[in-house]
């Protein structure tokens, strides 16, 4: 039986120091200390059923009734407009200008890895930046919540965002499920290319996003709150703290 194996801030560092190729795959674990919650955690919308998770994020319920999805945006687009990248996210984007760190795969909607300044962010479940009319097709791209939240309030039935061009309804890009995830192919091509991976904040229940540390030999960095569903591995390590706690430690002994 492989030994589950923990992982020292300084080692971290190290590891991290020589890698060459970095690549980190995150989920809702990243955002929560930003004031996000986590969508599967204690007070998340699986758990609290304040949203129908069925009505609000299944592909045949948004092109037959937007309007769950859209009460739920109202709600989260406030809350997100205002809220700030995390440590740990910015310390990704200072990876990324260093040379150390390849990119950035997401499984989250939220856009702090773009916030902080990552460049090379592939977003498997899509985000709010961009949206096309179920209608006639018009693609709008560079969005802000700021817009989402003026186009919502001007909606004469709101909280519904219609298109400009001709008042079909918009879906922003985010996969729904039933829908395909956005670039798997290039994220398991730059998780196969790694010496190092790093997954933050993820429990890898989610598919096809759990796949990935299975398609690399390369050392792993799983830190997380809780459980992960990835089983050890002698190139795996498993860290149970708070990300911004660890990798504060984790930079202070690369500027060492």
């Amino acid at each position: 039986m492989v030994k589950i194996q923990s992982l020292e801030p300084v080692r971290c560092a190290a590891l991290v120091r020589q890698a060459r190729c970095v690549v980190a795959l995150t989920g809702a674990g990243i955002s929560t200390a930003a004031g996000i919650p986590d969508f599967r955690g204690p007070q998340g919308l699986y758990v609290t059923r304040r949203y129908d998770p069925e009505k609000v994020f299944e592909i045949g319920w948004f092109r037959s009734s937007p309007q769950y999805f859209y009460e739920f945006s109202r709600d989260f687009v406030v809350t997100v407009k205002d809220i700030r990248p995390t440590f740990t996210h910015r310390w990704l984007a200072e990876r990324e200008q260093t040379g150390c760190l390849a990119g950035v795969i997401t499984q989250n909607i939220d856009i702090l890895h773009q916030q902080a300044g990552s460049r090379k962010v592939i977003e498997l479940h899509g985000s709010y930046r961009s949206a096309t009319c179920t209608a006639c097709g018009t693609q709008y791209a560079d969005l802000s919540y700021a817009w989402w939240q003026q186009a919502m309030a001007a909606s004469p039935t709101p909280p519904l965002a219609l298109c400009p061009r001709c008042n079909g309804v918009l879906k922003p890009d985010i996969v729904f499920f039933g829908e395909l995830v956005d670039h798997y192919s290039p994220a398991e091509q730059l998780v196969r290319q790694c010496d190092l991976l790093l997954v933050l904040g993820s429990s890898l229940k989610v598919t096809p996003a759990s796949f990935l540390p299975h398609q690399t030999q390369a050392t792993t960095i799983v830190v997380n709150r809780g459980p992960v569903l990835l089983p050890p591995a002698p190139h795996r390590y498993f860290v149970d703290r708070d990300l911004d706690a660890y990798f504060r430690e984790v930079a202070e002994s690369l500027r060492g």
